[in-house]
């Protein structure tokens, strides 16, 4: 699918993959519709698009923000060609040591909010018989680690939304994509990983965000419904698939490095 003129609104566009991804496709000639929760970042981000663009204040746990957003950027644009569902945070921490509360708060941002976002674009994508969604979810949603319960938790609802919605709209021309990034250099590690332990420990294969933005525009371009990142992932998946249990003692040590 050429990009050129689409309307892709994206979520978590403030900083990280959000931000580039958007700058990479104003560059295809793509609109990029900026959603964050912080107006200055938003306008900072803005600064490095090279073409036309949204920006739009929308913090997804907002049910009526949502709705009032969505509605917004189809009076103003007439359509939305593809949504990016990217926001979300992590917290690396022991099962003991979270509260109920911190689980309910990245479950709502991780999952509810693409929940609402995907709920208020769906209607308009059906009426036009064409669309994609691609959500953000991560290798955790396929394998669990110890001390991202939580985090864990929202990504595999994530996949199971993804893919489940996917069966729901293949007849309808509504594409439904998964991208499931491993480890990737950004302000992300801020909140998830204060000590800078983790990150260190897995800074050779950590990817530059760069290099996921790159692989979401081309799923974008090509249709396609999955992408595991980095490639080497999506073997090792499969063979988590077949022998799951054999896995997690083959792994744990490697794994296991929060």
């Amino acid at each position: 699918m050429a990009l050129q003129g689409k309307v892709v609104v994206i979520t978590g566009a403030s900083s990280g993959i959000g931000a580039l991804t958007a700058q990479m496709l104003s560059q295809r000639g793509a609109v990029p519709i900026l959603l964050a929760r912080s107006e200055d970042k938003l306008k900072e981000t803005a600064a490095g698009i090279p073409g036309v663009f949204g920006l739009f204040v929308c913090d997804v746990t907002d049910d009526a923000a949502v709705v009032r957003t969505f509605e917004a950027i189809l009076a103003e644009y007439g359509r939305i060609d593809i949504l990016l569902n990217n926001a979300g945070y992590g917290k690396f921490a022991a099962f003991t040591e979270m509260e109920p509360c911190e689980f309910d708060a990245m479950m709502d941002v991780n999952y509810m909010g693409i929940v609402r976002c995907t709920k208020a674009v769906v209607p308009h994508m059906l009426e036009r018989g064409s669309g994609q969604i691609v959500n953000v979810a991560s290798m955790a949603g396929k394998i669990g680690t110890a001390r991202a319960v939580a985090y864990t938790a929202t990504k595999h609802a994530v996949l199971g939304f993804t893919n489940a919605l996917r069966q729901e709209l293949r007849k309808s021309g509504i594409i439904v994509s998964a991208v499931n990034p491993g480890p990737i250099a950004t302000e992300f590690f801020k909140t998830a990983d204060p000590s800078g332990n983790y990150e260190k420990s897995v800074s050779r294969i950590m990817m530059t965000p760069q290099h996921v933005s790159a692989k979401i525009v081309k799923l974008m371009e090509k249709g396609k419904e999955e992408v595991d990142l980095p490639g080497l992932a999506a073997f090792g998946i499969r063979l988590y698939g077949l022998f799951p249990r054999l896995a997690d003692k083959l792994t744990y040590n490697a794994m296991n490095r929060k």
